[in-house]
Parts: structure tokens; C-alpha cells; sequence
């Protein structure tokens, strides 16, 4: 696309170069065969290559003009390619945007321990009394909050924003619904993992609960869950939403009641 865009200012420059490109395909192997394919199907072979052209036609007519049909040898469905290569491919795509913006997830990771660092400064060296106690269950609250939001809100517009896309490639019978979902999940799911344990790592240690090591991952794990929940609880939004900016709106109204 780039090389066949007329770039402002070059225009004599870009249009040289298209019909170099275009001339160069002209006399090339494939356009050749593309050709004859053509002039067959079209007339090559008098009344026969009519019959056959019609034939044709019928064949590849479709009640949906968006899908694509299947090859030789693919089951009915249309789709190019078995579900786990469709997996596969999107896993790979998802895991390449994630590695093509590091100064994302280094981002996350610097807010998550900041805003651990802050919450564990405030309820620093609890002892078990009664203020204790409640102060303890404030903080607890506090986890809540802060990966429920924080984990609605950095996937609320994934979905909006890829939706023209996916629809696009979804009629195109290129993959289903279940690949692309799973393979942009578990593209993301490290961080959703990291970013949890960074922070109870830090408030767990801090604020003084339950020592031990088993009741330290089982805090982990609870807090992994609650964030990963609430990363899905995100794309529930995303999905239902026709914007971002209306996903955007309706993300805190939806789930502040669940908090409560």
C-alpha cells in the first residue's frame, strides 16, 4: 500500500513508480496465467467457454457476498485454515502487538508499584486491635478497587477500537470468534499476572498481614483472579459498546455496584 500511495509534494515522482509496477506485473508469469484464465472462462472456447464461465459463476454464488469459499479439500465452513492454526496465528499477531509497545507494560508496572507503595505507606505495620482491624479491611478494599479499575480500564477500548477490523476479517471467513478471543487473551494474560503480583508483593509485606508463605499466595492468588475477572468484566464493556468513548461511559456506573 505504501509503495502504490501517491505520497503530497511527489506526486510525478509515486505515479513513475506505480507504472513501473504495474508494468513490470503486466509481463509477469502470474499476470499471464491470470490471462488465459481470463480468456478462457470468458470466450476462449466459443459457446463452451460461455457455459463454462456461467458454470462458474454458479458455483462460487454464495447468500453471503462477505465469505470466502472454501478450497479444495476444506470442510464446508468456508475457513482457510484448522482451528488451531487460526489460534496459533492470532496468538502470535496478538503477542507481537504487546512486544511492539514495551513502553506500555513498563508503564503498568511502574503505577502498579507506586500506587502499591502509596497504599502500603498508609496503612504501614498493622496490628491486630481494633483499629487494626478495620484499617486492615480498608486496605483489603483498596486491592479491590484498584484491580478492578485499573484492569477495566486498560482493556475498555481494545475491542472499540479493533472492532472494524475483526468484523472485517470475521466475514472474510479468516477465523472465529472463540481463536480471536482466546489467542488476544492469553497474548495478554503475562501482564494481567504480573501486574498483580507486583502489587501484593509490595502491600502484602507493608501493611503486615497473615505472615507465611501459604497465606501470602493465597492472597496472590485471590488478587490474580479479581484481576483477571475484572480484565473480562473490561471486554464485556468493550464489546457491547459501539465506541470507545461510550465504553468509556458506561465502564464506572457498571461496575461500582459489583465493588459494593
Amino acid at each position: 500500500v505504501q509503495m502504490l500511495a501517491i505520497a503530497p509534494n511527489k506526486e510525478t515522482e509515486c505515479r513513475e513508480t506505480i507504472k513501473k509496477i504495474c508494468d513490470s506485473f503486466a509481463v509477469s508469469p502470474i499476470a499471464r496465467d491470470i490471462l488465459e484464465t481470463a480468456s478462457h472462462l470468458n470466450g476462449g472456447a466459443g459457446n463452451g467457454g460461455i457455459e463454462l464461465a456461467k458454470a462458474h459463476a454458479k458455483h462460487t454464488t454464495t447468500d453471503d457476498p462477505y465469505f470466502l469459499q472454501p478450497m479444495d479439500g476444506v470442510d464446508g465452513t468456508g475457513y482457510r485454515a484448522s482451528w488451531w492454526t487460526q489460534f496459533y496465528c492470532i496468538l502470535w499477531r496478538s503477542w507481537l502487538s504487546v512486544l511492539k509497545d514495551p513502553m506500555l507494560v513498563k508503564v503498568r508496572l511502574l503505577q502498579t508499584a507506586m500506587v502499591a507503595s502509596l497504599i502500603g505507606s498508609i496503612y504501614f505495620g498493622q496490628v491486630l486491635d481494633q483499629d487494626g482491624v478495620m484499617n486492615i479491611n480498608g486496605s483489603l478494599f483498596l486491592f479491590l478497587t484498584n484491580m478492578t479499575f485499573q484492569n477495566v480500564f486498560a482493556v475498555i477500548n481494545v475491542f472499540s477500537a479493533e472492532l472494524p477490523v475483526f468484523l472485517r476479517e470475521k466475514r472474510s471467513r479468516l477465523y472465529r470468534v472463540d481463536t480471536y478471543f482466546l489467542g488476544k487473551t492469553i497474548a495478554e494474560l503475562p501482564l494481567f499476572i504480573a501486574v498483580p503480583f507486583v502489587f501484593t508483593s509490595i502491600t502484602y509485606p507493608m501493611i503486615g498481614l497473615k505472615a507465611g508463605v501459604s497465606h501470602y499466595l493465597t492472597t496472590l492468588f485471590i488478587v490474580t483472579l479479581v484481576a483477571n475477572v475484572s480484565t473480562s468484566f473490561g471486554y464485556l464493556i468493550s464489546c457491547a459498546s459501539s465506541s470507545i468513548s461510550m465504553a468509556l461511559s458506561v465502564g464506572p456506573p457498571v461496575v461500582i455496584p459489583f465493588l459494593i
